[in-house]
């Protein structure tokens, strides 16, 4: 079972690794970062769009955060690069402070919510929930990862425990 203090070290990690791929993509040409890299969602952009798309999802059932737009239109949900950075920082400082401010008994519960996913009623323990939604944030950006060390930009450590405050 997961703890606050589990959630904390997650947002901060994510976070600083958020920092880091987008200082990295920036430092890619716009049209670069756009074309399909035969990646899950294709580009660096789509899959960074993707990402935030999800942190917003997650959050909007964690903790009641507004709803984004269906999947599809989350991996275009900000075409512009610089707004899209902006919007990234914004949910990264977002998450910390609700990590901050997390209920350690609201982990022990469970959630129910529609999976637009799977088209039905779902249920399953918040702590796993929790969980999934870091463990996504990680496979994804080790996807963009990959694009980004193709493209010939390099991020630094991506390790957490070489990362995290402990």
């Amino acid at each position: 079972m997961i703890t606050q203090a589990w959630v904390r070290m997650m947002a901060g990690y994510n976070a600083e690794m958020n920092r880091r791929l987008y200082a990295a993509a920036a430092r890619v040409e716009d049209a670069e970062r756009r074309r399909d890299r035969g990646a899950f969602f294709g580009s660096i952009d789509a899959t960074l769009n993707h990402l935030l798309w999800a942190d917003a999802m997650w959050m909007s059932r964690f903790a009641g955060w507004p709803k984004p737009p269906a999947m599809k239109e989350g991996l275009r949900m900000y075409p512009d690069f610089a707004a899209l950075a902006a919007a990234r920082a914004e949910m990264d400082a977002s998450l910390i402070a609700w990590a901050e401010a997390l209920d350690p008994a609201w982990l022990h519960g469970d959630l129910t919510w529609f999976s637009g996913a799977v088209q039905q009623d779902m249920t399953r323990p918040r702590d796993l929930l929790v969980s999934h939604m870091f463990n996504h944030q990680t496979h994804h950006r080790g996807q963009v990862h990959a694009m980004l060390t193709a493209a010939g930009e390099r991020t630094g450590d991506t390790d957490l425990w070489l990362l995290a405050e402990v």
